[in-house]
């Protein structure tokens, strides 16, 4: 039988897989979502939901580098990767071990297009299904929600030293659209380096992302005394940046994001 991944790469594989290897931490709870979590048999080390598959599923390495011994010995039936997250030298060595399916996503279409293209490969069509469902009613409630909020002009950073922001081609950036806000930074492209003086009077919010970097009070405490005119707050970056299942939880947050703003 063949499969199609995201990059229309053609996979063939004869029976469904059993033994997966998922190089992609929402990509691996969203196979747990899917009631596949026995099927699970590597890891990255920031496959952290949920939080107790570390514990008993070997861990392979981490999205960039991996010990491809340890995933060789595991005989997994497939490799589970994304193109942004990993590397495109891991796939050429991952592919002389087994048939790597890459996720290719940019927004919440390209989301749901791989639950279902996992639930054809794994044989969980109907939880595939249900959930695509879910998450296209929480999507449609939320749009009703987010037409009565104001537009706001934000910048989302991602790191410090240096300071790096989520701007156009990103699902960062379809997150923030979807939420009525104007990315400062959409006329530059993934995930470019910046100057904070390339922040002007008209952004309204400053967003820090609780990942990659670890922002926390005392970053937000300095970012007001620099942008006294600015709203400066954490948020959860899980839901800003994590495709998949945890979709069905996102939109709820996004509500109660805005009940702060």
């Amino acid at each position: 039988m063949t499969h199609q991944d995201q990059l229309k790469r053609v996979l063939k594989i004869e029976n469904t897989p059993t033994r997966i290897i998922t190089l992609v931490p929402s990509q691996t709870e969203l196979l747990v979502d899917l009631g596949l979590e026995s099927s699970i048999v590597g890891i990255t080390k920031f496959c952290v939901h949920p939080s107790f598959l570390r514990k008993y599923k070997t861990v392979v390495g981490g999205t960039k580098q991996v010990s491809f011994d340890k995933i060789k010995a595991l005989n997994p039936d497939i490799i589970l990767c994304n193109k942004e997250e990993n590397t495109k030298e891991m796939v050429y060595e991952l592919e002389k071990i087994a048939p790597v399916h890459i996720s290719d996503i940019y927004n919440v279409d390209d989301a749901l297009e791989l639950i279902g293209l996992y639930g054809e490969l794994f044989s969980v069509e109907k939880k595939a299904e249900d959930l695509i469902k879910n998450i296209r009613n929480e999507l449609l409630d939320f749009q009703y929600y987010i037409n009565d909020q104001p537009k706001l002009k934000v910048v989302y950073f991602i790191w410090k030293n240096p300071w790096m922001v989520a701007a156009n081609k990103t699902f960062i950036n379809e997150m923030l659209a979807l939420n009525n806000f104007e990315n400062h930074f959409k006329s530059l492209k993934r995930y470019p380096e910046i100057e904070l003086e390339a922040i002007d009077e008209n952004v309204e919010v400053i967003l820090l992302s609780s990942e990659p970097f670890p922002f926390k009070e005392e970053h937000i405490a300095s970012l007001k005394l620099r942008f006294p005119s600015c709203k400066v707050i954490l948020v959860d970056g899980e839901y800003f940046s994590w495709y998949g299942s945890r979709l069905k939880d996102a939109f709820g947050y996004f509500k109660t994001l805005h009940q702060t703003l």
